[in-house]
């Protein structure tokens, strides 16, 4: 069993976008270390409803295939664990709502930080918008 399909399984009946990118990209790496599998490759574009989407199904195969090929070069033989491992399985970064950073070089710009304007009201907490006390009958 090659690593794509101990990842991904081929017993999948549809796929959204999303997952066909990240399959075609998984696809790609594989191919790239030797694994090819062309017909789950044809599977995951025959899902694709457009020919816009088809492309971009491919383009991540391609994406795929070359950042495999330049770290494969790079890590020389017997790479393809940790090329598979970098690219495909990678690090979980997970962002907690509290960090996310405003201003400064690296943060999300004053200007676009969370407006509290556009905030939805609370349940309850529509004052501004109730009628007025000497209307409600008693």
């Amino acid at each position: 069993m090659s690593k794509y399909e101990r990842a991904y399984g081929t017993d999948w009946g549809t796929i959204d976008k999303d997952e066909a990118i990240d399959r075609a990209y998984a696809l790609g790496v594989a191919a790239s270390l030797g694994e090819y599998h062309p017909d789950e490759l044809d599977r995951v574009r025959e899902e694709m409803d457009t020919s816009y989407n088809k492309s971009v199904v491919d383009l991540a195969f391609d994406e795929g295939r070359n950042e495999a090929r330049e770290l494969d070069a790079d890590a020389g033989e017997d790479a393809a664990d940790p090329v598979w491992s970098e690219l495909v399985e990678g690090e979980t970064i997970t962002v907690d709502e509290d960090d996310v950073p405003t201003g400064g070089r690296d943060g999300l710009p004053n200007a676009i930080d969370k407006m509290k304007a556009l905030d939805r009201p609370e349940p309850g907490k529509n004052e501004a918008i109730d009628r007025p006390d000497f209307l409600e009958k008693d």
